[in-house]
């Protein structure tokens, strides 16, 4: 991730209608805590949300690449992420990788599979899931190791993992690849992955063995 990485945007919404994604970007600092940001909520909290899954951060790389594929300015929360990160490019990081912004800590622990909320989102409901895997630029969920105080121009400061570490779009790969070899499985449950990826993946280790 490049030098100088700020935090753009920080967008938060509580649920309407069955889903939280249409965050708003706030304007003050916001408070993380270890379940989310302050004034921030769920829709469906048997797939979204909880420890391993506090915050979703995308980056404005990210943002100028979908802009010019789908030929129209997206404004920042347009993929409901909680934190738009300048110089974030996420299908270059890997679980474990920590992100420093304000007083707060978050540690990387998946991608983002997409859904059909995000495929409407994005006025394409029959075509977007797809293309939002085929871009691999998933944006990171995130864990919060220390909660604190983040406000739009903090600086963001990124830890890589240690060598060796699961990229994110390796563990995209695994979820869609189901037939993934027990060593491969086992690769990605030695990472620190959110537990909704790490209870697929155990499941089918299980059943390879």
């Amino acid at each position: 991730m490049a030098t100088g990485v700020r935090l753009h945007s920080v967008n938060v919404a509580m649920p309407l209608d069955g889903t939280a994604i249409r965050k708003l970007p706030q304007a003050g600092p916001v408070e993380v805590r270890e379940l989310g940001l302050q004034g921030d909520g769920v829709g469906s909290p048997k797939h979204h949300g909880g420890p391993d899954q506090a915050a979703y951060a995308y980056g404005l790389p990210d943002y100028a690449w979908w802009e010019a594929a789908l030929g129209r300015a997206l404004p920042p929360a347009t993929f409901g992420e909680n934190l738009t990160i300048t110089g974030l490019e996420s299908g270059g990081c890997s679980v474990g990788d920590r992100l420093r912004i304000g007083t707060a800590l978050f540690e990387v622990t998946s991608p983002r599979i997409p859904c059909a909320t995000l495929a409407r989102r994005m006025d394409d409901p029959r075509g977007f899931i797809r293309r939002f895997r085929e871009a691999r630029r998933p944006g990171l969920y995130l864990r919060v190791l220390e909660e604190g105080i983040v406000t739009v121009g903090d600086a963001v400061t990124y830890e890589p993992a240690a060598a060796g570490a699961l990229p994110v779009l390796e563990l995209q790969d695994l979820h869609y690849r189901r037939s993934a070899t027990a060593a491969e499985l086992e690769r990605a449950l030695a990472a620190p992955i959110a537990v909704r990826a790490r209870r697929d993946l155990e499941r089918r280790l299980a059943r390879s063995q």
